[in-house]
């Protein structure tokens, strides 16, 4: 929809230079009408009721003719058959109303479009509910394509048409009361002016351009309304910012209701509530660029209400806090958040744009058509309006990515000499330390197209990408869809499996490569590759393919050989690493001649440590002598008698020894495995050893367990010192029990047993004999 429209190419072509003169052909002609403008013309004409003549401005409600406009809908977006043929049906009244009245004489159509109000809210209808182009569309089909650029070229023809007062030289109205007409019944306001930039805009800039500077020309009415509508479109971003609960002026901003409930950040609210707001960021956004890029008249009256300023501190306060909002939602649905990445990242290069133009229109233009006496205003109010915003930190940044503010700064250099270098260099300065912290030169090499960091850390621009049409009218041309477009995340392994299974489930017959370049150009959705594979409306490049393709397999980027790492890598047997190995030192199996005997008398090893000893200055080999041969120096002579000189006093006890005075002190000693062994002295050694093993051989008494005699006899001896310690006397129990009978009792025996009678009182059980005879006595008991 938003591409030129190819049907009217002829129609611009050939009625362009009427246009200078703000003239267009009449859709159909009257001879008989003298060349007065149609405001003034009267017109003589029967009565139908009482058929006398009467004479009625040619603008009157009585040439209307009867027709009723139907209202418009948009194109269903599921293709539903039923709505699809619900939509044509409806499509069809209106451009057959809408090509009938283009084919108007023209006072016929002058009446209509003033008297009838059907044909107004029929047109109104169009401008509000035609799909944008980023609004979301699946692909339609071939008739609704047809029939919604036969519906857009005409209702653009009309809108044409309604703005052109002079059409020839016969057929025209005045100036002053063409802008009467257009203002006094609502055909133009600034709704539809914008809505017509933003719709239209797209390939006719230039006849939309002569179309809305004829409407300002004629009725300067219309910018005094744009002047009242600012405050209304300042407030859309505050109402943005207050519905994030990122309203900064709190002191103009009304008391919160009780029963209002908590705003919530863009971080914590719903999904579904998050999406409207950038749709609506989005709208907002691109309206307004088109609508200065198409009348760039209009920035005079959006700069009396301060709108750089005011539009980039809301840039710096929404955006961040937006994109921060999307990039948390990692976890939820990956396709929606990437398409709204894309439309804020597509706001944001808007924004920048439109305070480019305002700063273009107010300040720059100016000052290269004016000359060098008159620019000194124009400088000083760049320099104002960047002197306000400064601080804006973000802003400055993405501005001087599309936009260099060195360039601007040079451009004024330029053009006056007279120039104020104390605040150009504090604006530079203030850029420049904006970019701390901040990769500039990434940013600057991705100068056009903006760069943009998505929520799954991949690279977004905001120049248009190739898509699925979304729309009949951008399919070829896709701005906005594809603007600031972040890629989607690319989807592997197992979840890619999967959901080439899911495709292959239902259609067998199609190989795993056809259905992963299906996948991969519709965002990886299986359910939109089978809608359209079954449908027949793939896009051409997959028509293209051969069905049966299959997947290729890619080659593992790090093979294991060469990404294996273990303690063996790289030494002299790694046959990975090196191409030939000493086989000579590589043995399978037992070696059966070495024994632990041969391997104890291979010296080798300590003969390659003696010529390490070597190298030591102090180490002096042992000569034996021989037999005869006297010594020079008895110094050498071993001495085994201990030295006891110094063992009263404690020299040197207490002070601290340090390694070179140990080892000053304490000569070189050649290790015995590395001495040279003499006979003598083996003999001795022998001799030494055989003795030692001969008192080993000796037995030795064994008094790890002593014996149990001698050891009762111990404890009875100290049982005894106890009790003589304590005063008890010895126990004479066994001189009591004395010796058998018929062998006689000892005189012990005789003086124990004696005593024993005398003193069993004191003990228990006493006077038994008494009491018992006590007993008998009283007859207790019977003898």
């Amino acid at each position: 929809m938003h591409k030129t429209i190819k049907g009217y190419h002829l129609f611009l072509i050939v009625f362009l230079p009427f246009l200078e003169d703000c003239s267009l052909p009449s859709g159909g002609s009257h001879s008989t009408m003298p060349a007065l403008p149609l405001d003034e013309l009267q017109i003589t004409q029967k009565d139908p009721k009482t058929g006398k003549l009467r004479t009625l401005p040619a603008l009157h409600p009585e040439q209307k003719a009867d027709r009723y406009f139907v209202l418009y809908k948009p194109p269903p977006k599921d293709n539903i058959p039923a709505l699809v043929e619900e939509y044509l049906e409806r499509a069809t009244f209106i451009a057959n109303d809408v090509d009938w009245l283009l084919a108007l004489p023209h006072d016929k159509f002058w009446c209509q479009v003033i008297f009838d109000e059907t044909l107004q809210k029929c047109l109104d209808s169009y401008l509000r509910y035609v799909p944008r182009k980023f609004d979301e569309w699946v692909a339609p089909t071939p008739e609704v394509v047809d029939m919604q650029k036969h519906l857009h070229r005409s209702v653009f023809l009309t809108f044409l048409r309604m703005s052109t007062h002079k059409e020839s030289k016969d057929h025209f109205i005045s100036a002053s009361a063409f802008g009467e007409i257009l203002y006094n019944n609502f055909l133009f306001d600034i709704p539809k002016i914008l809505d017509l930039c933003v719709l239209f805009g797209k390939g006719n800039s230039l006849l939309l351009q002569k179309m809305i500077e004829n409407i300002f020309t004629q009725q300067p009415s219309y910018y005094n309304d744009l002047d009242e509508t600012m405050p209304t479109i300042l407030q859309v971003f505050s109402n943005i910012l207050q519905h994030c609960g990122l309203q900064g002026d709190r002191t103009c901003a009304t008391p919160q209701k009780l029963e209002e409930k908590v705003r919530l950040s863009p971080s914590d609210m719903p999904l579904q509530e998050l999406k409207d707001i950038v749709l609506y960021l989005c709208d907002t956004c691109t309206t307004l660029w088109a609508f200065l890029d198409i009348f760039p008249l209009a920035c005079q009256t959006f700069q009396k209400h301060d709108f750089c300023y005011r539009l980039a501190s809301f840039y710096e306060t929404a955006i961040p806090e937006l994109e921060s909002a999307i990039k948390k939602r990692r976890l939820e649905d990956s396709k929606l958040l990437g398409d709204l990445w894309k439309r804020l990242s597509h706001s944001r290069k808007k924004l920048v744009e439109i305070i480019h133009i305002l700063m273009n229109q107010i300040c720059l233009l100016p000052i290269l058509e004016s000359s060098c006496d008159n620019i000194q205003g124009f400088i000083e109010e760049f320099l104002q309006i960047f002197s306000s915003l400064l601080q804006e930190k973000r802003f400055l940044r993405d501005y001087d990515v599309l936009f260099p503010v060195a360039d601007d700064v040079s451009l004024l250099q330029q053009a006056s000499s007279v120039f104020d270098e104390t605040r150009t260099a504090y604006i530079l300065q203030a850029v420049e330390s904006a970019w701390e912290g901040v990769d500039r030169q990434k940013a600057t090499e991705a100068k056009d197209p903006l760069v943009a960091e998505d929520p799954n850390k991949v690279a977004a621009t905001v120049e248009p990408v190739s898509q699925t049409p979304s729309h009949p009218e951008n399919s070829e041309d896709e701005e906005c869809m594809g603007a600031a477009a972040a890629l989607v995340p690319s989807v592997s392994g197992v979840e890619l499996d999967s959901l080439i299974s899911q495709v292959k489930d239902l259609l067998p017959d199609l190989g795993e490569g056809f259905i992963l370049a299906c996948l991969a150009h519709y965002s990886y959705d299986p359910e939109q590759v089978i809608n359209n594979i079954l449908e027949e409306r793939l896009a051409p490049a997959l028509s293209q393919l051969d069905r049966s393709l299959d997947r290729q397999a890619k080659p593992d980027p790090t093979p294991l050989l060469t990404s294996r790492h273990n303690i063996f890598q790289n030494d002299e047997f790694d046959v990975f690493s090196r191409n030939s190995v000493d086989l000579s030192r590589v043995h399978k199996g037992k070696r059966k001649e070495e024994n632990t005997r041969s391997l104890l008398n291979d010296k080798r090893a300590v003969t390659a440590q003696r010529q390490r000893y070597e190298q030591y200055s102090v180490v002096v080999e042992e000569v034996p002598l021989q037999p005869g041969e006297g010594l020079p120096y008895h110094g050498d002579d071993y001495e085994d008698e201990y030295d006891d000189t110094y063992d009263d006093n404690q020299v040197g006890a207490n002070d601290v020894d340090s390694d070179d005075e140990l080892i000053s002190r304490r000569p070189f000693t050649t290790p015995q495995v590395l001495r040279t062994r003499v006979s003598g002295e083996g003999q001795e050694d022998d001799e030494e050893e055989e003795e030692e093993e001969a008192e080993e051989g000796a037995p030795k008494p064994d008094h790890f367990v002593q014996d149990p005699a001698v050891l009762r006899e111990k404890a009875e001896a100290r049982r005894m010192a106890f009790l003589a310690r304590r005063g008890y006397r010895h126990d004479s129990s066994a001189a009591v029990a004395g010796s058998p009978r018929g062998h006689g009792q000892t005189r012990e025996t005789t003086q124990e047993r004696r005593k024993k009678e005398a003193n069993k009182a004191a003990r228990a059980n006493h006077n038994r004999r008494t009491m018992a005879d006590r007993k008998r006595s009283k007859g207790m008991i019977p003898s």
